[in-house]
């Protein structure tokens, strides 16, 4: 029950009626208060408190006043006695609710199980539902609340594996076993020196630093887990929750104790939970890295450029001083060799320079691009293009971006032919609108007029990438990026009013875009003219001979008057702590180094040194010290390997994850809120990650590549450790 309750609030439902003040007509002092509380308590909450200090002081107040007593009686009321027994009693059956018997025990599992346990697996919210459920049937709230829930959730869990192994065929249920089979002799017995990993450890691992034999090694991931076989509709009918916490249970297992701790049904429900969910995992992971692949070819491309001009070209001034210079001995000595009367004037370097100047145009460096481009992807990227075309299913609902699909076809048709094809057939018709940009049309038509293969598909694979950043295109057998008609709530076409009026936005699209036209207007309007009298704060320049609008930074805000003698109060107590002992101190109270489990298929290191190992690569991933700086600034007797094997086999995205969330959980539960707070955003301190809104984790973004702002605030040891971990989760 609440605590805090307002005057209306306890009018409502703590105020004596009729039919009250009979049921007390025969009681006095401790016990007609006691009775009266425990007869409202039920009536709000369908139970009886179980002490004194359950019920609100508030309530306790405002009931004495109505019988005329003190509210200190309220002690004096004996809970344990006999007569509390004949309260309940009497209660009760005013109410119409009956005790709640052995045979309502066994219905209510049987309806947990049934209705509530596949979908909520929140125990505090399945308490809830039996409460509710013991409302609507008119009975005592059991006292062995926790059996009960347990028990259903048992039988929820059996009844998810048996419906789970039936639906596996025999041919998949074999695959999955030899998943976790018996390992060879061969097999090396030390944490991560297997140089052929198993299949299991390749499961769970994340995918590695961006590049082509990355993507390469997703692709392959991807094959073998599709062919293990999983039937498409094995876990249509199942909550996501009840798939996300069977996902967390099956990673942190290993071969063997898959083998030898749990009932087949179990281990093989873990298995083809882990595999159902690493299909879609390593779908989006292969579309991230794509997506990131192209980026970084034409980034890659342009730098390579740039350096090139660079080192090529410098920038001649004074070019009136040279014309002038030019014009005069050219004039003067008309009939006379060049070197001889123009270079000892001007130099001939100097003329060098300005000839590299006037070459080095945006045209000639865009052509420039596309060359480099178009070797770097011939040379060695092409060869994602197959296999990525063969891993993932592209589909499109909007018939504007049917030209890139139809090019996708084009490439997929094309894609098993050898490299003397240089050019598509007439017949294919390649598309171009909407695929091909207006200063890639030279690259890729030849003076023939015939398609090149290469540079048509690096046109291809950028507007493939544009469409899914916008997600026009999707991917089949993907999460983030699936049917952008998925993401609505499936009641959506039945209750359309409803979850409009939930995002407080109107049906009709005319009037959404008249809406958010009519407020860009406004503000556009009102930046002008605050641009016209000065007072935006704002320039407006070029940047990348573009128009860029550069906001003023505010200015800094005055510092507390008590920070400075809080630090000093800080100092004073407990000196200067390294960050390494509060990392330490962090783990000893959070425990965060459990959240961490290996992708391996056993574990031979003692726990004392895996979680010092652990630590100190928490410690060096955060700090952006590195690994191998962390090894020599101290006498840890760790050496790099050891570090690099830990990072290798330990630190994840779910364990990192799971561990953010322990430290920021902790930190919520113990802060004091008239001190700190009552939000819930972690600040984040590193080049490249920014925290957004009030969200837990931080995002990379690459506006941040070049800045290093350090915003973290004075904060306790668990905040700090927060930063630590968002930094590379």
């Amino acid at each position: 029950m609440r605590r805090e309750w307002s005057f209306e609030q306890l009018i409502e439902s703590w105020t004596l009626v009729d039919a009250d003040r009979e049921l007390i007509s025969n009681k006095y002092g401790p016990t007609r208060l006691g009775f009266c509380l425990m007869l409202k308590f039920f009536e709000i909450d369908a139970r009886f408190p179980r002490h004194v200090g359950e019920v609100p002081s508030a309530a306790v107040e405002y009931v004495a006043r109505q019988l005329g007593l003190s509210a200190e009686d309220f002690v004096a009321y004996d809970f344990a006695g006999r007569s509390v027994k004949e309260h309940r009693r009497q209660i009760r059956e005013a109410l119409g609710f009956r005790v709640f018997s052995r045979g309502d025990e066994d219905k209510m599992i049987a309806w947990l199980a049934e209705e509530v346990c596949p979908s909520e697996l929140n125990e505090d919210r399945q308490r809830e539902a039996v409460l509710a459920r013991c409302r609507a049937e008119k009975l005592e709230p059991p006292g062995r609340m926790d059996r009960i829930v347990g028990a259903a959730n048992r039988i929820a869990d059996e009844r998810f594996c048996a419906v789970t192994v039936s639906r596996l065929p025999a041919d998949v249920a074999a695959a999955l076993r030899s998943i976790v089979a018996e390992p060879g002799e061969a097999e090396a017995d030390e944490l991560g020196d297997d140089e052929d990993p198993s299949f299991f450890t390749e499961l769970k691992a994340d995918p590695g630093k961006l590049g082509l034999e990355t993507l390469l090694a997703e692709v392959t991931k991807l094959q073998r887990v599709r062919a293990i076989g999983l039937p498409a509709e094995l876990f249509a009918d199942v909550a996501e929750k009840r798939i996300a916490r069977w996902r967390a249970r099956a990673v942190a297992e290993y071969p063997s104790t898959l083998r030898r701790d749990h009932p087949p049904p179990v281990s093989l429900t873990l298995l083809a939970v882990l595999c159902w969910c690493r299909l879609t995992e390593v779908t989006d992971s292969l579309v991230e890295l794509f997506i990131d692949l192209v980026r970084t070819i034409n980034t890659r491309a342009e730098r390579r450029v740039d350096k090139e001009q660079i080192a090529e070209f410098r920038r001649v001034g004074d070019k009136e001083s040279v014309l002038f210079k030019l014009a005069d001995v050219s004039l003067r000595h008309p009939d006379e060799a060049v070197r001889q009367v123009v270079f000892p004037a001007v130099g001939e370097q100097t003329l060098k320079d300005l000839v590299a100047e006037a070459k080095a145009t945006e045209s000639r460096r865009r052509a420039r691009v596309r060359t480099v481009l178009t070797g770097s992807y011939s040379h060695h990227y092409r060869a994602m293009l197959p296999k990525l075309l063969d891993a993932l299913e592209f589909r499109c609902n909007n018939t504007a971006y049917r030209p890139v699909m139809d090019a996708v076809e084009l490439l997929h048709r094309y894609k098993d032919r050898g490299g003397r094809f240089t050019h598509y057939e007439r017949a294919d018709r390649p598309p171009m609108d909407g695929v091909v940009k207006t200063e890639w049309r030279g690259a890729v038509v030849d003076e023939r007029g015939r398609v090149e293969r290469v540079s048509y598909e690096l046109c291809v694979l950028g507007a493939l990438r544009d469409a899914l950043r916008r997600r026009e295109i999707w991917v089949a057998g993907a999460r983030a990026w699936r049917n952008p008609e998925a993401d609505l709530p499936h009641d959506f076409d039945l209750h359309r009013d409803v979850h409009y009026t939930a995002i407080a936005q109107p049906r009709d699209p005319t009037e959404f875009v008249a809406s958010l036209r009519t407020r860009l207007d406004t503000a556009l309007a009102g930046f002008a003219e605050a641009m016209r009298a000065g007072t935006s704060g704002a320039k407006v320049g070029t940047r990348k001979n573009q128009v860029w609008i550069t906001v003023s930074k505010q200015p800094a805000q005055p510092l507390p008057a008590s920070l400075d003698a809080i630090k000093e109060e800080v100092i004073r107590r407990w000196g200067v702590v390294g960050l390494l002992d509060v990392l330490k101190e962090a783990d000893w109270l959070t425990g965060l180094h459990t959240e961490f489990s290996t992708i391996a298929t056993r574990e031979h290191v003692p726990a004392g040194e895996l979680r010092k190992r652990l630590l100190l690569v928490l410690f060096a991933l955060g700090t952006n010290i590195g690994i191998k700086r962390i090894v020599h600034a101290g006498d840890h007797r760790v050496t790099e390997a050891q570090l690099r094997r830990t990072r290798r086999n330990f630190i994840g995205r779910d364990g990192l994850r799971r561990a953010i969330a322990a430290v920021v959980n902790a930190t919520l539960s113990e802060r004091d809120a008239r001190w700190w707070g009552t939000g819930s955003a972690c600040a984040s301190d590193s080049k490249k990650f920014g925290s957004w809104e009030s969200n837990l984790m931080t995002e990379w973004h690459q506006r941040l590549a070049a800045r290093n702002a350090p915003h973290l605030q004075p904060c306790r040891i668990r905040r700090v450790v927060t930063g630590f971990l968002e930094r590379f989760v």
